[in-house]
């Protein structure tokens, strides 16, 4: 007998996840982040999940969005952009998003993020109802395992003192010795076997000086840099002359598409982004300008699985490379990553996670990597369980709140330790 489909009933939980001080051109990742598990129940008794961002904007929209979902069939996927529920462009136009990290935020980019947890928890749900994983639904994967690289940052030892933080076991990371220290420990514990390295924080001399220290480490082992679009032209160039002989790739050196296109123009060395390419919109300026040879996906940012397949099958189309871009994220966001990518033909750059980061989760069983790779479950959905113990605890800590840590504030975080601190005018250097 078939059960029933129906949404009966969406949970949206949001939760603060501890996370340590990790540096970006930004400042600094606060003590806590907001994440925001979607659960979306069936009257038939099937339970689907998803996780994207949680900060107010989001949650916003997301308990706006779930109010239309009750009475609507997990199956009809494909209705879920057409929902109509206005978004408050005042909140979001011209403003930089929750890391300041994705380039400018729009109300159109806001509501793909909130739908991509939407479609995952359908997905998942569908996945449950006929015992399949939810590669088999996107067409089936191509490969047993996806390959991940070590996420690499500048650390401080800890949180500013007087901040509320949870332990951090991983200590600093200011120069080309402690860089080199960070990725040993994550070879050793996770295998892994590509390196990226998150720059924009110190002058670009110094960043180089770390790049060629992980290149004398891991001879041979690919490397990448990311300075989150802090550099002009000229240092983006310089920088790629003198790292050219050791990247894979060079992501988002320069802020925007047209001068992204100015380097890729001057340099063999080829780029990478997360930033100028985020949306179907975004995509001829940059490919037929010739401004990026490889796109990093988000499904948040892009809406989900589906359109992170139809993403790859245009960037195969132009000749682009495709791989996975990577925010702060939990089990529910590295179980999703793991079973679209399962399914691209064409991925062949280790895909970003922040998960080996962060030190709590809301699953029963925490997904682990061997040899760099995760692999790809087979069992029903997703192939992972919320853990309703450690949900709980998240959601108190985010009850509890003041608000201090509810939006994600990078820069925020870093007057805390310097006070004065302003976000920088781009380019920096």
């Amino acid at each position: 007998m078939t059960r029933d489909l129906t949404i009966a009933e969406v949970r949206l939980t949001p939760v603060l996840v501890a996370d340590a001080p990790l540096l970006n051109t930004q400042g600094v990742h606060q003590p806590y982040t907001p994440r925001l598990i979607v659960e979306v129940v069936t009257a038939g008794g099937v339970t689907g999940i998803g996780e994207t961002y949680g900060d107010t904007k989001y949650l916003e929209l997301a308990r706006a969005l779930a109010g239309r979902l009750v009475g609507r069939s997990v199956m009809d996927v494909n209705g879920l952009e057409g929902i109509d529920v206005a978004v408050d462009a005042s909140r979001v136009e011209g403003q930089t998003d929750a890391g300041g990290l994705r380039g400018v935020q729009t109300a159109g980019k806001l509501r793909l993020s909130v739908l991509s947890a939407f479609e995952v928890a359908c997905l998942d749900a569908q996945g449950r109802a006929f015992g399949l994983p939810v590669h088999a639904l996107l067409g089936g994967r191509v490969r047993d395992a996806v390959e991940y690289s070590a996420y690499l940052f500048y650390k401080w030892d800890g949180h500013p003192a007087g901040v509320p933080a949870e332990p951090d076991e991983w200590g600093a990371a200011l120069d080309p010795a402690g860089v080199v220290a960070q990725a040993r420990r994550f070879q050793e514990r996770y295998g892994f076997g590509s390196f990226k390295l998150k720059g924009g924080v110190f002058p670009p001399e110094e960043e180089i000086a770390a790049v060629r220290a992980l290149a004398d480490a891991f001879p041979g082992h690919p490397l990448r840099l990311d300075p989150n679009g802090a550099w002009s032209v000229g240092t983006s160039l310089a920088v790629a002359r003198e790292l050219g002989d050791v990247l894979e790739y060079l992501e988002d050196p320069a802020l925007g598409t047209p001068a992204m296109a100015e380097v890729a123009a001057r340099t063999g060395t080829p780029l990478a982004t997360n930033m100028c390419v985020t949306t179907f919109e975004e995509i001829k300026e940059a490919f037929t300008r010739g401004a990026v040879q490889v796109v990093l996906s988000d499904h948040h940012y892009w809406g989900g699985l589906r359109n992170t397949q139809r993403l790859a099958a245009i960037c195969a189309a132009f000749g682009v490379g495709v791989s996975m871009h990577s925010n702060t994220h939990l089990g529910i966001s590295l179980a999703a990553m793991t079973q679209v990518a399962a399914t691209v033909p064409g991925l062949h750059h280790a895909c970003d996670s922040h998960y080996p980061w962060q030190s709590e989760d809301v699953l029963t069983e925490r997904l682990s990597f061997t040899g760099g790779r995760v692999a790809v479950s087979d069992a029903p959905g997703l192939g992972v369980e919320l853990d309703r113990d450690e949900l709980a605890r998240l959601h108190r800590r985010w009850a509890d709140d003041d608000g201090t840590f509810r939006d994600r504030d990078d820069a925020a975080a870093m007057r805390a330790a310097r006070p004065g601190w302003r976000t920088p005018v781009m380019p920096r250097w």
